[in-house]
């Protein structure tokens, strides 16, 4: 993503120093965007029809299970886990606390890697998201 080199200016040590639940609100516009985009190319639905179906990807318990079924390298597994035990004061209103936590684990991933222009290995991972919707 171009746009990438001239908007993230942070070193990857100051990201590391960034709150996890900044990750994860970058991780969620990332997710949306790669979902939206991907029903974009793959059906030819109107626009209300699309938001209803991507709410299949994009909804916490989605993202949870989406995050148990990935591979994740050790240093992935620390991102995550930073993600899911950041104190968050918003309640879920359609999952469970342990599912949002989890999402927000997940979101989190996605935003660190993106943030960290990580991209091969955020494509793969978003790859994988849709085939285990699927």
């Amino acid at each position: 993503m171009e746009f990438q080199e001239e908007l993230i200016t942070k070193t990857e040590k100051e990201i590391n120093m960034m709150s996890p639940l900044t990750w994860a609100y970058v991780g969620d516009s990332v997710y949306e965007m790669y979902v939206r985009t991907y029903l974009s190319n793959t059906t030819n639905l109107n626009p209300h029809k699309l938001h209803i179906l991507s709410i299949k990807y994009v909804k916490a318990s989605a993202q949870a299970y989406i995050l148990s079924k990935l591979e994740l390298t050790d240093e992935e597994k620390e991102i995550a886990r930073r993600g899911r035990n950041t104190e968050n004061h918003h309640l879920p209103k359609h999952s469970s606390p342990e599912e949002y936590m989890y999402s927000t684990a997940f979101e989190a991933l996605i935003g660190y890697l993106y943030l960290t222009k990580r991209n091969d290995r955020l494509q793969e991972i978003l790859k994988n998201c849709i085939k285990l919707v699927d």
